[in-house]
């Protein structure tokens, strides 16, 4: 294995997940809410009469990108996939969060953060159907 230190950035990376952490648990303390992405989109989906943290939420993630251009300029972006395989991918996805009962910011996030057995197990699954279709797709088809 190869590490591509033109593109290793440990620190930025830090910096991310700490921030994503730190979110996370200012939103379970100060509001009592999960910041499992497929559960704040499902609930404005369903019209859950809390939406005001929900809509603001995801204007967050989604001003992320122009907010991080004022520091540094955003990474090149190049797509590998078809759109079929985009396509595919995202339904395959948008299952699997309806069988755990949460997405991967809920349970790898909130839930193992919490000590959920549930949450491990969730991570574990996705987490592992996640390698073997790389592995299958890079080294086996």
């Amino acid at each position: 294995m190869q590490i591509d230190f033109a593109h290793f950035t440990p620190l930025a990376s830090l910096a991310g997940g700490a921030l994503i952490g730190l979110s996370a648990g200012l939103l379970i303390l100060l509001a009592g809410k999960i910041a499992g992405i497929a559960g704040i989109v499902g609930g404005l989906v369903n019209g859950a009469s809390d939406i005001t943290w929900r809509v603001l939420f995801i204007a967050g993630l989604l001003a992320s990108p122009w907010l991080w251009q004022w520091f540094a300029p955003l990474p090149d972006l190049i797509m590998v996939a078809t759109t079929p395989g985009l396509i595919v991918a995202g339904l395959l996805v948008g299952i699997g969060t309806r069988y755990a009962n949460g997405c991967t910011s809920g349970h790898g996030i909130c839930g193992l953060s919490r000590f959920s057995v549930r949450s491990l197990t969730a991570v574990a699954a996705f987490m592992g159907a996640g390698f073997a279709t790389v592995f299958i797709i890079k080294h086996l088809l």
